[in-house]
């Protein structure tokens, strides 16, 4: 919640402060010993674009096999949350690679090395160890613990079908954050939030596809006692004192979920 971009790093990411919160939207992976011994990944329900040798699943059992020397297994990947979304759904696929491939081989990886192999595979995977409401800073892999109770709220996220680029969206920034720090925000009453939790990824995003900008206006008019951007899109969230009615109607051609914080 809120993303304030503020400046380039000199290793070309860039730093950020934002509030990553999880939400029950999942993907299910499985793992199983491979027959034959030999590594196999298949993929079903949304069609994941790529080589997939980039897929970061493939990516973190290659890590632990080459620290660990573990067996070859068979990954079968049942795709779920919407690519090119902002919703980290391949990072989190990533991290639980990581976390079960350790279970099943009693490997006892400490936390701190098994968040430092998530960071290989992405500045966000540490994030999905957790499985928390943290606060995020640096290029997002800074976590710190964050007493925020959102209990019976709703999300309700909407994803439309044009997809953004994260290179593309951060190629775009220019100039210094001053937005309030959303560590900050997010302390002060939820509906101060639409005034003082702003993702700055929505400029960007909106000059491009300014038709999307309507499915945050729809969410708030909905109700929605905060709407965003999830990260740097395409999708959107609300969060709710109850369900929304309406939204799956204004919105047939996108993918809409929704359910309790």
């Amino acid at each position: 919640m809120g993303l304030n971009i503020i400046d380039k790093r000199p290793d070309g990411f860039h730093n950020i402060e934002t509030i990553m919160l999880p939400v029950g939207l999942c993907d299910i992976l499985e793992i199983i010993p491979a027959p034959g011994k030999r590594f196999g990944f298949h993929s079903t329900g949304i069609p994941i674009a790529g080589p997939e040798e980039s897929n970061l699943c493939i990516r973190a059992y290659k890590l632990l096999k080459d620290a660990y020397n573990i067996p070859a297994v068979k990954i079968h990947l049942h795709k779920i949350i919407p690519m090119g979304a902002g919703m980290g759904g391949g990072s989190s696929d990533g991290s639980f690679t990581l976390m079960l491939l350790n279970e099943i081989f009693g490997l006892n990886i400490p936390n701190r090395t098994l968040r430092e192999f998530a960071l290989q595979l992405g500045s966000d995977c540490p994030f999905f160890l957790l499985k928390r409401i943290c606060y995020a800073s640096g290029r997002g892999n800074l976590l710190e613990n964050i007493s925020l109770d959102l209990t019976g709220y709703y999300v309700v996220i909407v994803k439309p079908e044009v997809s953004v680029s994260t290179a593309w969206a951060y190629s775009k920034v220019r100039g210094k954050c001053k937005n309030l720090n959303p560590a900050v925000a997010v302390m002060h009453n939820i509906e101060h939030w639409k005034d003082e939790l702003v993702n700055d990824f929505e400029k960007i995003v909106f000059s491009k596809h300014p038709e999307m900008a309507r499915i945050k206006e729809e969410l708030n008019n909905e109700g929605a006692v905060y709407a965003a951007m999830s990260g740097s899109g395409s999708a959107f969230y609300g969060i709710f004192k109850s369900p929304p009615k309406e939204i799956a109607k204004k919105f047939p051609a996108t993918y809409v979920w929704d359910g309790p914080l």
